[in-house]
């Protein structure tokens, strides 16, 4: 249960005081780690990752986070937006120069929600939530391979970067840095040092976490193995240079990790600094990268007034978990069943971490239920932002527990789920319902996860219920022994599709 760590009427107190000083507001998003990739999270992991560890200690950990998709770019989308990204009806992911941007441009973003109460902005790191690049007719391409990227005018601006949708500076990738057709960074809106050939994978590490790394065309300053550290250095150099010549504004820094997606390209420093082979060494980079962070917000004398989450975007990858587990006996999903795309915990549990010294309680731990896409409704009340009905429709405000006056009274009475293929899924306290048959999202009679697939205990149920107090595994579908329940969820999953939106409505 959650911590109290002071009385309702002094936590009311300290929340308006919160707001009136504004923190600066740092979200550091891992791509693809598991709840059982971190050690404070997990006793049996072989990744040694003390920064995630001390962030932890000096903060909040939350047991029953989520993301809103069990894969990134509808997760990033709901981030973004505070809006589930089923309602847009796009399905699968973007890749190269894939788009349009998802975000509508008279859709009010967390960012731009900051931005309007004073904060500068900064996204360093992959977007993936669609752009439009534009060809030598100046028409957006907007399509996926080798041949779309082949077709970049790159004297031209992008009219829908993440400059346009709240950010004021921004520089990463447009979609997974190091797996999808376009290797090339994107300052601001525009890509100052196009590609000049497609990527030599002979001169790449070869190992079973790395074959997510497509033939696309690759720009001279793109190293695919030093990308995190590329953002990480552009991140500091923000920090730096934003408490140097504007101390008094607050600021908002989306740090948007390539670690720990496949392929596992750890940077030469990192390389074999673990017993988990490449992809613990990736992780042990991120962890880095959270430390670096951390240490440089403390050298600037900010720490202190900077609430930090910490956070992923879904659960682990495939290949990832088949061969960390057969290779170094680390399961990246323990401990929960399912993995990335899969609509069972595994897919869309994950580590969650907030710090706010003097406001949220060092060492404190919750169990509330959350979801990513909440991460907007909550920064809302720090910073005293109106939010208006039309937007962040998903979002809900969970300041109450940062601040230990929640108690047990849950901050949602129901969370959404989505898959890459959009199936769907409802929670309620320890119910969760799932409005399709199997996983959502993995095809588990392929030949690699044949061996992860359990028994089905009601193979003629078109839907599968779980109570997740007594079967944290879901293991057991009590879709049949309970029909009043799975009635009660599958009209409020309507009901949510229907009304465009799951948040209470605001006064």
């Amino acid at each position: 249960m959650t911590r109290i760590i002071c009385s309702v009427a002094f936590a009311a107190l300290t929340s308006m005081a919160a707001a009136a000083e504004r923190p600066n507001i740092v979200f550091i998003l891992a791509d693809d780690l598991g709840y059982g990739d971190v050690g404070c999270y997990n006793p049996e992991s072989k990744i040694p990752t003390p920064n995630l560890d001390k962030l932890a200690s000096e903060g909040m950990s939350f047991t029953d986070a989520h993301s809103p998709s069990t894969v990134c770019t509808p997760t990033r989308y709901s981030v973004l937006t505070g809006r589930m990204a089923f309602r847009t009806g796009m399905r699968g992911v973007f890749t190269g120069v894939g788009g349009p941007c998802m975000i509508e441009e008279s859709r009010l973003t967390f960012p731009q929600m900051l931005r309007n109460k004073g904060y500068a902005t900064a996204l360093f790191g992959k977007w993936h939530v669609g752009l439009s690049v534009l060809d030598k007719d100046g028409q957006p391409i907007n399509r996926s391979g080798r041949g779309a990227v082949e077709r970049i005018d790159y004297s031209r601006a992008i009219p829908d970067a993440p400059i346009h949708r709240g950010f004021d500076q921004f520089f990463g990738t447009a979609c997974c840095p190091t797996t999808d057709w376009l290797y090339a960074f994107i300052d601001g809106d525009r890509i100052p040092v196009p590609p000049q050939g497609v990527v030599d994978k002979s001169r790449l590490p070869s190992h079973p976490y790395s074959n997510d790394c497509r033939p696309g065309f690759v720009a001279p300053d793109f190293d695919l193995e030093e990308v995190d550290l590329v953002f990480l250095e552009k991140s500091r150099k923000f920090l730096q240079q934003h408490v140097k010549e504007n101390p008094d504004q607050p600021f908002f820094l989306f740090h948007s990790c390539q670690a720990a997606h496949l392929p596992s390209f750890p940077a030469d420093a990192f390389k074999g600094k673990t017993k988990a082979g490449p992809h613990g060494d990736f992780i042990f980079e991120l962890d880095y990268v959270v430390g670096q962070l951390m240490q440089t917000l403390q050298q600037l004398g900010v720490a202190d007034n900077t609430l930090v989450f910490f956070s992923s975007d879904n659960g682990p990858e495939v290949p990832t978990v088949v061969a960390m587990r057969r290779d170094h006996q680390h399961n990246g999903a323990r401990p929960w069943r399912g993995m990335k795309r899969d609509q069972w915990e595994g897919g869309h549990r994950v580590p969650m971490i907030a710090r706010w010294p003097g406001h949220i309680a060092a060492g404190s731990s919750t169990d509330q239920t959350v979801c990513l896409t909440d991460l907007m409704a909550t920064c809302a009340a720090v910073v005293g932002a109106k939010l208006p009905n039309e937007a962040a429709e998903d979002s809900c405000d969970f300041l109450p527990v940062l601040l230990g006056s929640q108690g047990d009274r849950p901050v949602r009475r129901y969370t959404l789920h989505q898959t890459i293929s959009l199936a769907l899924a409802i929670r309620r306290g320890p119910w969760k319902y799932l409005d399709h048959k199997g996983s959502g999202g993995n095809n588990y009679n392929s030949e690699r996860l044949r061996p992860f697939i359990l028994e089905e205990k009601a193979p003629e149920a078109p839907g599968q219920l779980y109570n997740l107090d007594t079967d944290p595994g879901e293991t057991d579908n009590l879709y049949f022994k309970h029909p009043e329940i799975v009635a009660e969820l599958k009209s409020q999953l309507e009901k949510y599709k229907q009304s465009g939106r799951s948040a209470p409505l605001r006064d």
